[in-house]
């Protein structure tokens, strides 16, 4: 895809590529640090269309993992030092 981004792909990648081992944001922080505040559902599209992007550091508003693959996301968040428990992000 490249430089064939969208604006909003472009601000939602410069935000994840500023994220660093242990960040974990919503889909909304990520949308509204872009300057694109509501736009969380897209922020989804995005990750799945932009190869490279550090996803498991995106959840749900509610903490949630990603629902078709909760062990793989809370395994690459352990990698990080990201505490998870029953498909949920456990903030301390």
């Amino acid at each position: 895809m490249g430089s064939e981004l969208t604006e909003f792909e472009q601000a939602v990648v410069a935000v994840l590529d500023q994220t660093e081992p242990g960040d974990v944001m919503t889909y909304g922080e990520v949308a509204a640090e872009a300057g694109f505040p509501g736009a969380a559902r897209a922020v989804g599209g995005v990750l799945r269309r932009v190869d490279d992007l550090p996803w498991w550091r995106v959840v749900a508003a509610s903490g949630r993992l990603i629902p078709h693959d909760p062990k793989r996301h809370a395994a690459l968040l352990a990698e990080e030092g990201v505490k998870t428990k029953n498909g949920f992000v456990v903030l301390d």
